[in-house]
């Protein structure tokens, strides 16, 4: 056997005794994760300092610094997103459908574990220990693989969790991280059958595809995010610029950022007076339209036929005015990736066309893309924006890392 096969091994071993482990031993694990995190942050941070000074060294851009960038204030805000996850209500076990047939037979359907979860993930140390909460409550043993660029990051975060788990009882093993960042070893891992019960990626628009198209273990696509904000001709345009500043500028390397702002041609004039200030506040280069470039002048650039299906993960915005409602509606449904998406308008009936239409795992009426996000959603922490319409759709928290048996209770019934 390979390393790789040893471990989804030992990671399969793990799950009978997780599957059983019941709401208080799981519960008390998330503490200790938390309670170790937190006493060895020092240890944490130095580990990320390392990696940090490595990407900065290789030219890593500022914004997928800032996804690799951890602080007393983000663990704080990490170790508090694991004691939300102790909280929640346990899944497993729960019927949720229960009937008596005709012949006597009483059929339920229960929650059970997924099972093993392999997570391939870049440069985000939270996801390493957001992705293994969640899969500890839901009663899942997950195998991480993060990008090299959080390496020592997440070995140390791994190697703590896996203390927690000892320490409260459970397997070391049903949290473990690939400790070889290689392509091979992440091809091997998304051919891992027999091991691996479900895959999911997180990252960009590359490693998402990329693992759907190779996998041979079954994959759950998250986080691919061409998100766009539509101005309405009836639109609040001071609400507009607000929001849509709000969703290009928050956090712009989050997969809930706008990508691609569209603006009615009834008031694109206006609100692009109201809105390129605020984006110039953070130095957000426009991709302008032919019609959008002859309105905001020097302050853009004209926009290329790949600008319209660009996930930047920066400060950059395409900019397009459209002829009414339906242009709009048919190009987010043409060029986006099912994530987010949002209307400005205090039109109702607009706002209501708007909703059915737009094809999304979440589409909002005057709100920001930046609420797509397990905890803004009541979840607590999530594993990602699933942007398929099988099993799961939009942030995936404790239920979506479930699947169900059937449970049949007889009185010597034969058929």
């Amino acid at each position: 056997m390979t390393s790789l096969q040893q471990q989804g091994a030992a990671a399969k071993a793990a799950t009978y005794v997780l599957s059983t482990a019941g709401t208080a031993k799981k519960n008390a694990a998330l503490e200790a994760i938390a309670r170790i995190l937190t006493e060895h942050q020092e240890a944490w941070l130095a580990a990320n300092a390392e990696d940090v000074a490595a990407a900065k060294e290789a030219g890593m851009r500022p914004a997928m610094l800032d996804r690799l960038t951890l602080t007393p204030e983000r663990i704080a805000g990490i170790v508090e997103g694991v004691r939300q996850v102790a909280s929640l209500p346990d899944p497993i076990g729960r019927v949720d459908k229960m009937e008596t047939r005709p012949n006597g037979l009483i059929i339920g359907r229960r929650r059970v574990p997924l099972g093993v979860i392999a997570i391939i993930f870049e440069a985000r140390p939270n996801v390493t220990v957001d992705a293994a909460a969640l899969c500890l409550k839901s009663g899942n043993v997950c195998i991480l693989r993060g990008g090299k660029e959080a390496i020592r990051s997440n070995r140390c975060a791994a190697e703590l969790m896996r203390r927690a788990l000892e320490e409260a009882g459970l397997p070391a093993d049903c949290i473990s991280l690939v400790q070889d960042t290689s392509h091979e070893t992440a091809n091997a891992l998304m051919h891992l059958d027999g091991y691996v019960d479900v895959l999911i990626p997180r990252g960009g628009a590359g490693l998402i595809r990329a693992v759907a198209r190779e996998a041979s273990v079954p994959v759950i696509r998250t986080g691919e995010g061409v998100c766009h904000v539509y101005i309405d001709a009836e639109a609040d345009l001071d609400m507009g610029a607000k929001i849509l500043y709000n969703a290009k500028c928050s956090r712009p390397s989050v997969c809930n950022a706008a990508e691609c702002v569209l603006i009615h041609q009834a008031v694109a004039a206006d609100f692009l007076q109201k809105a390129v200030p605020l984006l110039e506040e953070k130095n957000v280069e426009l991709r302008c339209d032919e019609t959008a470039l002859s309105l905001v002048g020097s302050r853009g650039i004209p926009a290329q036929e790949s600008d319209w299906d660009a996930e930047y993960d920066d400060y950059i915005l395409a900019v397009r005015v459209v002829k009414d409602t339906r242009e709009a509606i048919d190009f987010i449904n043409a060029h986006g990736t099912g994530h987010s998406e949002a209307i400005i308008t205090s039109n109702y009936f607009t706002a209501q066309h708007f909703l059915d239409a737009v094809d999304a795992a979440a589409v909002y009426v005057n709100a920001s893309t930046r609420f797509t996000d397990g905890g803004e959603f009541g979840l607590g922490a999530e594993i990602g924006i699933s942007t398929q319409k099988m099993h799961a759709r939009g942030p995936m928290g404790l239920e979506e890392l479930t699947s169900c048996k059937y449970i049949i209770c007889g009185e010597g019934q034969v058929r």
